[in-house]
């Protein structure tokens, strides 16, 4: 590790007003780091919780010192201006999450072309240019990260077969990790994907996955927060090009407790999409016992 902590360092979170986004941010501004909001609920929705204000409110109650930008990830002009603004008020950009994601899992029957252009320009797409349009700042930074919230690229038809077009997608913004961290690796910017072995208790899973009963087979977005914070603590000269799963990259790290992450310890945990077989879990996934 290269630094003790995130003091004084700035990240730029696309999608960070809820769920694992926001995680990320209250765990850095914990110690003292300034976190551009880059997401676009500026007003309450009824069906999502929280807005770039509500975070931001929670990011400075955590110690952080916070931004909150309204940033459309497909839009080049918004997120040009959006980095140009996190520059201009923090001193520059040291860290950028691309945690930004839509998803729907229609086969290719189901699924209409607008649907599937959203998913594109979100994830695909909105993570390319964010990285490229945010490298110029990194490149001046002192240890520079770029993290996707993106799964390792286990290319297996199980993974495609039932919802192709969210598939590509999403492989789409690992492919950007590939390509990134040998790009980059001579300018001493880490680019690297995490992933969460299990489902995430977030609105996506709440309101288009499995309801409350896959809410509480689901660990909590801290899980990803505490992997994400050793990740931006690693120097960044040597720690490129990694696919990581959460709990492994913990385990590998010095973490042993896991049901600590559970949001019900009664419940068996539901693994999430793309995880390869080859992967085995440090801690047992069944429901804790007492």
């Amino acid at each position: 590790m290269v630094a003790p902590s995130l003091r004084g360092k700035t990240l730029f979170i696309t999608g960070a007003s809820r769920g694992i986004g926001l995680a990320i941010a209250l765990r850095a501004a914990r110690d003292g780091a300034n976190i551009a909001i880059a997401a676009k609920t500026d007003a309450p929705n009824p069906k999502l919780p929280g807005t770039i204000h509500t975070a931001a409110a929670e990011i400075e109650a955590a110690g952080g010192h916070a931004l909150p930008l309204v940033v459309d990830v497909r839009d080049e002009e918004n997120v040009r201006n959006a980095l140009a603004e996190t520059a201009r008020r923090f001193g520059g950009i040291d860290i950028v999450v691309n945690n930004a994601s839509a998803i729907n899992l229609a086969d290719s029957q189901a699924l209409e072309m607008k649907r599937f252009d959203l998913m594109h320009q979100i994830n695909a797409r909105g993570t390319f240019m964010v990285s490229k349009l945010a490298a110029p700042y990194l490149f001046k930074a002192e240890n520079p990260h770029i993290l996707m919230l993106s799964p390792p690229l286990d290319m297996k038809e199980k993974w495609f077969a039932p919802h192709t077009g969210y598939s590509m997608a999403k492989f789409g913004m690992s492919l950007v990790v590939l390509g990134l961290a040998g790009e980059f690796r001579k300018r001493g910017v880490a680019v690297n994907a995490l992933w969460p072995r299990t489902t995430i208790a977030t609105a996506a899973v709440q309101n288009l996955l499995g309801g409350e009963a896959l809410m509480r087979a689901s660990r909590k977005p801290e899980i990803l927060a505490d992997a994400a914070y050793l990740i931006f603590l690693k120097d960044a000269k040597s720690f490129t090009g990694n696919f990581l799963i959460d709990d492994t990259f913990l385990a590998e790290n010095g973490v042993t407790e896991f049901d600590r992450y559970r949001v019900d310890p009664s419940q068996k945990l539901h693994v999430d999409f793309f995880v390869p077989d080859d992967s085995k879990p440090p801690a047992s996934l069944e429901a804790a016992k007492g």
